[in-house]
């Protein structure tokens, strides 16, 4: 499943105002359970046991935090960017304020590697990621990352 097809308008959010990779959980989790109309504690729950396994800050100021969820019926991805950096214990020390974060339902194992990888490589392209740091607006950030997709 191509990764413009999960991101949607009402699950990107420019700018946020967050100071650390537990707070950027848990808002992940009020976003999804809001929006997505699924539990927000189980959410975090997941992505929290996810984070225990290793960090999934990738490098260049990404962090791909992933989950599969019961509650979700169907793959989506929240894009968010930080006004600031945080630690994110990342593979090369970078902070984090690019996040694409993945919820799926347990039988889409396959689509779930996919979107990893497709994301993984956007994030090697330091001409496109400066591009989606500099958007200021939730739809600002939705149109770039639409047309860089």
């Amino acid at each position: 499943m191509s990764v413009k097809n999960l991101v949607k308008p009402e699950l990107v959010f420019a700018k946020q105002q967050i100071s650390s990779k537990k707070r950027l959980l848990e808002q992940l989790a009020e976003s999804v359970g809001d929006r997505l109309h699924c539990n927000a504690d189980d959410v975090y729950d997941a992505l929290l046991g996810r984070e225990k396994l290793g960090s999934t800050g990738i490098g260049n100021g990404i962090a791909i935090p992933h989950c599969r969820l019961e509650q979700a019926n169907c793959a989506k991805i929240v894009l968010m960017s930080l006004d600031t950096p945080i630690d994110f214990d990342s593979i090369d020390r970078r902070p984090v304020d690019l996040i694409f974060a993945l919820l799926v339902p347990p039988h889409q194992c396959d689509e779930h590697l996919a979107t990893l990888a497709q994301i993984a490589e956007l994030a090697q392209s330091e001409d496109k990621l400066d591009v989606l740091r500099q958007a200021q607006s939730n739809s600002e950030l939705y149109a770039v990352f639409d047309s860089l997709i």
